[in-house]
């Protein structure tokens, strides 16, 4: 069963659901599996009807004047760190190893793509073949949105309060590291854990990413760049040990609580960042130049 981010968005696809007849215009009487039936008070305002490599969907948009609160930042805090060599690391001191989706697959997909070069244009085992790639493609793309969707769950469950970095993913798409930061998907996450938050009563707030592995968050000293081979913080100032990326998330909770003015920015965040909302990212000023 697949499920849209968008809210009020559904797929219906083949379950455990009874049958129901969808009648569309055009296409006249289809039968379709509803995996869950319309809740009172809503109205059906659009359908459309997508095709996958796994078949046909209809997305139902529906419409209800029930209006829902913003959820509130109190409760227990976290913040978040995205990362290639872990997916996420928590201010809680939580590590969440990063699935590769793609790069496990991407040898059948190389076999796959080779017999389809082989097959002769308009045959029949050419469609075949097109539909074992597309469907490879699909199975990848359903995984990674699962993956994420069970993190997003698995955070709500922990605090009322997240936190997150505000992330430059058209950079990060062009790096040395751009295959796996694609494969990851974190735009795609941070879409599907803004939804879930929501869902839940859970805020969730970005704040500005930068220079967030290069400060302790301990005692708040600027301990300076280090190299991706460096997992481990080690704070010269004051002697707090601990894992880079943790180091990270819990100095992205520090600006979070800052921001909503639960917490005291630190001093150095003044002399490295400056103000947080005033602060314009290093892609922006090299399209200013550009321009």
């Amino acid at each position: 069963m697949l499920e849209s981010p968008v809210k009020n968005q559904r797929f219906l696809t083949a379950g455990e659901c009874q049958y129901i007849c969808c009648y569309i215009l055009v296409i006249s009487s289809v039968l379709i599996n509803l995996h869950r039936p319309i809740s009172q008070g809503f109205i059906v305002k659009r359908v459309q009807i997508v095709k996958k490599a796994s078949g046909w969907y209809a997305i139902i948009c529906i419409q209800s004047d029930v209006k829902i609160p913003s959820p509130k930042p109190q409760g227990k805090y976290l913040g978040i760190d995205l990362g290639v060599s872990k997916f996420i690391a928590t201010s809680q001191g939580e590590l969440i190893a990063r699935p590769k989706f793609f790069i496990s697959l991407q040898s059948k997909l190389k076999w796959l793509q080779r017999r389809l070069s082989k097959k002769q244009k308009g045959s029949k085992n050419r469609l075949k073949a097109i539909q074992k790639v597309a469907r490879l493609h699909e199975h990848i793309d359903n995984s990674r949105k699962n993956f994420h969707d069970q993190i997003a769950h698995h955070l709500c469950d922990q605090a009322q309060v997240i936190f997150g970095e505000e992330l430059n993913l058209k950079a990060m798409s062009r790096e040395m590291l751009c295959k796996h930061t694609l494969d990851a998907g974190f735009g795609g996450f941070l879409e599907i854990l803004k939804h879930v938050a929501k869902d839940r009563n859970v805020y969730f707030e970005k704040v500005d990413a930068n220079f967030t592995s290069q400060i302790c968050p301990n005692c708040g000293v600027v301990t300076g760049k280090k190299d991706l081979s460096q997992r481990v913080h080690n704070c010269s100032n004051c002697g707090f040990v601990t894992d880079r990326d943790v180091a990270a998330a819990m100095v992205v909770e520090q600006r979070g609580l800052a921001a909503l003015g639960l917490g005291v920015k630190l001093p150095v965040e003044e002399d490295v960042i400056g103000d947080i909302s005033k602060k314009v990212s290093r892609a922006s000023r090299r399209n200013r130049k550009a321009l």
